[in-house]
């Protein structure tokens, strides 16, 4: 059995998805930005995929700027927000120490171009709380940015909440959703939300393709420059065969979320129930406010790379942690953050899955794993180590 359960590293494209696209190679392959039929054809593919966007956003059209994914949106939008404060000569910037790099690396950037950043602690269960946030802010903090549910732990974030507090206080609000997107509903009005990313490879779209939302009246800063493509704020052509995929995967995602959360979130606790079993293991993030198909754990006594490859043997795609970082023999920040200690943090392993998977791959995971583990513990000096009492469980 073949089985993929590295969804939240990417996902396979989907018949729908693919269907948008294949027109945009050889029939309508104008550039969007010619006056001519050919590449106003393409403009109107453009603007419809826009729309597509903002409908399932809750957002306008004009509020949707396409990028090559959710980094370089991510990017665009704390430099935004940075350079928006800084002219009111407010440089605080305020969020957390699980996010993912494409977040954290842009802060220690604008750290060393004068901002102060402020980075919130994660309490046990995954939940950045809103009290927190509240505490944190400063009468010169111009942007709060909070990821909508977390990459590795899969942990949803009071979202609707921290946006009502940044609103009362005037300060911006951006969200990282790449995980959340197409797997959990989004109201960028509801939940005051200035400054919202996505990926489209995420939710069964093409890699390449990413968004941006800003709302109305929040002036963008350029990371690329050229152009004068996406209202002067994005420069390059528009990847036109890509962000139609990208908007016909987001509609299908939408359209059927509520059916698949159900179905998924099945297979995850039947995971979760039967994974919690094997001693001296512990679930990562809270059991319930994830999303639906994230699991994620930590065994102790192994490594999670060789765990990884014995799980392809049997043919189970998974991975230790978020694919940025798979290439890292350092433990995760993430779960650093949650405060596993690195021994532990090293043997993680993150199953997650969507809806092409079914329970019957769930019942061949939960049948092979058991013993995988078994097999690690017994060649470990450490894992002899903590059975014969030489040194304490941490697990």
């Amino acid at each position: 059995m073949k089985i993929y359960a590295d969804n939240a590293a990417t996902t396979v494209v989907s018949d729908a998805a693919l269907a948008a696209m294949l027109p945009c190679f050889q029939e309508v392959y104008g550039n969007p930005s010619s006056l001519h039929s050919p590449g106003q054809r393409a403009a109107e593919k453009l603007a419809a995929a826009r729309e597509t966007f903002a409908k399932y956003l809750n957002a306008d059209p004009r509020e949707i700027t396409f990028t090559s994914g959710g980094s370089e949106a991510d990017n665009q939008a704390l430099r935004s927000a940075a350079a928006l404060g800084a002219r009111k000569g407010k440089k605080h910037i305020i969020s957390t120490k699980f996010e993912h790099h494409a977040i954290l690396h842009t802060l220690e950037a604008l750290e060393k171009e004068g901002c102060e950043v402020t980075l919130l602690d994660i309490p046990p269960d995954g939940i950045v709380t809103v009290e927190q946030v509240k505490a944190a802010l400063r009468p010169d903090t111009c942007l709060v940015s909070v990821m909508f549910a977390n990459n590795e732990i899969g942990t949803i974030q009071p979202i609707p909440e921290i946006g009502a507090v940044c609103h009362e206080a005037g300060v911006l609000f951006h969200t990282d959703a790449v995980q959340a997107a197409g797997h959990l509903p989004i109201d960028v009005q509801a939940m005051h939300i200035d400054l919202l990313s996505l990926s489209a490879h995420k939710f069964h779209g093409p890699k390449g393709v990413g968004v941006l939302y800003a709302r109305r009246g929040i002036a963008l800063t350029n990371v690329i420059y050229g152009g004068a493509q996406e209202r002067g704020k994005r420069a390059g052509t528009e990847n036109i065969p890509g962000i139609c995929g990208a908007a016909a995967a987001f509609e299908e995602a939408c359209a059927n979320m509520e059916k698949n959360a159900v179905y998924v979130a099945d297979m995850r606790d039947k995971l979760i129930e039967g994974l919690t079993k094997i001693p001296h293991s512990i679930l990562n993030g809270d059991a319930k406010r994830r999303l639906p198909g994230n699991v994620n754990l930590c065994f102790e006594g192994i490594e999670g790379e060789s765990l990884l490859l014995l799980l392809d043997a049997k043919g189970i795609a998974a991975s230790s942690g978020s694919a940025c970082t798979s290439g890292s023999l350092d433990p995760s920040h993430v779960l650093l953050a949650l405060g596993r200690p690195h021994e532990v943090a090293h043997g993680s392993l993150r199953l997650s899955i969507c809806e092409y998977n079914t329970p019957e791959e769930m019942d061949y995971i939960l049948a092979e794993l058991p013993g995988i583990i078994h097999y690690l513990r017994d060649m470990s000096p450490v894992w002899d180590e903590l059975e014969k009492g030489q040194r304490p469980h941490l697990i």
